[in-house]
């Protein structure tokens, strides 16, 4: 039975969510474009004919991996900047629930050695999230919300390595299911450390 005619971005998105798929349950490392034809129920030419390389699979993937988390922050409602951060926060973790193989793409692909492609789009993701928060936290000590000496710099680090240190811990286990309530944790100790309980 043949498979029904898609578009040739329907197809793509569909080997992007194929990869992603494939990555919650193993090595993004040793993934072969065989494996993820096979997925799809397509042949390795067919997958050819919208990719021309293994590379530009990956680069497809991190391009939607950050397309994707930048528009749920996007949407966000405005709200005080510590909400908004908190918002962000539960954002992410319901993504990387929602999509378990993205986080091992990501954290694999910045081990790889020199600037690839996908390297470049994982650093530019992480740029773009630290500016984020570090907005936030900006207009939350203009705001008095948090301590006025409070070190904007190092507070976004510190908010940077709590998701990653949760995401990695979730790897560790192979399971994300507890993140949402240590998130919520997490961030209660990051508000105290900043000084929120004693501001207005």
């Amino acid at each position: 039975m043949s498979r029904p005619y898609l578009s040739a971005e329907m197809r793509r998105a569909e080997t992007v969510a194929a990869v992603i798929d494939l990555a919650a349950s193993q090595d993004p490392a040793t993934m072969t474009t065989g494996q993820i034809a096979a997925a799809m129920g397509v042949s390795q030419g067919a997958l050819f004919r919208h990719f021309p390389d293994k590379m530009a699979i990956w680069t497809a993937v991190l391009e939607w991996t950050c397309g994707e988390l930048n528009h749920r922050f996007d949407v966000l409602p405005d709200s005080p900047p510590l909400t908004r951060l908190e918002a962000m926060l539960a954002a992410h973790v319901d993504f990387v629930i929602e999509q378990p193989g993205v986080p091992r793409v990501l954290f694999g692909e910045l081990q790889r050695a020199g600037d690839t492609p996908t390297k470049i789009i994982a650093r530019q993701l992480m740029a773009g999230y630290r500016a984020r928060v570090a907005r936030e936290l900006q207009s939350a000590r203009e705001a008095g919300a948090i301590a006025d000496t409070t070190d904007v710099e190092a507070a976004t680090v510190l908010f940077l390595a709590m998701v990653q240190g949760m995401v990695m811990q979730g790897l560790a286990v192979d399971d994300f299911t507890a993140m949402p309530v240590l998130a919520r944790r997490l961030f209660g100790l990051f508000q105290q450390s900043l000084g929120a309980s004693q501001c207005a």
